[in-house]
């Protein structure tokens, strides 16, 4: 039996990720094509949508705020979406910080990506839970995203693999892939300076705080983890 592919070739988004095959409690494999991560899905070609549509997928969890998904509002039609914003996204507090006449470089940028996180745990962990509340809910084929599908997304994929038991250095490995697959949009599109963008539009392994990987995390306070272990390991 041929085992998938964790990257899903398609030609409107760069980093469309099976979370399938790793190795989770007591041995058991998260199951492949039931739980993806992406980035946006505005750009999805008529051969994308048929490949996803051979996948089964039949929901999504979009974690962009009102402005986000208006302008690149989900192409695939038939699939129940529910939104889940997380405002303000890292760019949204860049812009902000250069409207207040401030400099922006890559260290700067690095502070704000930290706050971003921080905010992630203190301040957006209901819109966490109701994710879990969504895989709980049915198995039915679901991908979560976000813009870039690194940020955002890439703490909430961190989050349930931990919940489904697979090893630290392995849900930060699968975290870091998007450095490899995401494509940067053009720099020339962006009013925001390119050191910046280098940062941006990538992940670190700083980034995702210890907070998130170290033993009894406040953000499992839902008590969704043992119950998600259950269903979809």
């Amino acid at each position: 039996m041929t085992t998938p592919s964790r990257l899903v070739p398609l030609s409107g988004t760069t980093n469309f990720r099976d979370l399938g095959g790793y190795v989770g409690h007591d041995g058991r494999l998260v199951q492949w094509r039931k739980l993806f991560r992406s980035d946006h899905l505005g750009a999805l070609s008529p051969g994308d949508i048929l490949s996803l549509s051979d996948i089964g997928l039949a929901r999504v969890a979009d974690f962009r705020g009102t402005d986000e998904r208006q302008h690149q509002a989900c192409a695939m039609p038939g699939l129940t979406v529910h939104s889940l914003p997380i405002d303000p996204s890292v760019v949204q507090s860049m812009k902000a910080h250069l409207a207040k006449g401030s400099h922006l470089n890559a260290e700067d940028t690095v502070r704000l990506m930290a706050q971003t996180y921080r905010a992630f745990v203190h301040d957006h962990s209901h819109r966490f839970a109701a994710l879990f509340a969504l895989l709980l809910e049915n198995d039915s084929p679901l991908v979560f995203h976000c813009t870039a599908g690194k940020d955002r997304t890439g703490f909430a994929a961190a989050m349930i693999l931990l919940s489904l038991g697979v090893p630290r250095d392995v849900v930060m490995q699968d975290y870091l892939l998007t450095n490899a697959h995401y494509k940067m949009p053009d720099p020339g599109a962006s009013d925001l300076p390119l050191e910046a963008l280098q940062v941006l539009w990538r992940v670190q392994a700083t980034f995702l705080p210890y907070l998130l990987l170290r033993p009894q995390s406040p953000v499992f306070k839902h008590g969704a983890g043992a119950e998600i272990s259950a269903a979809q390991a």
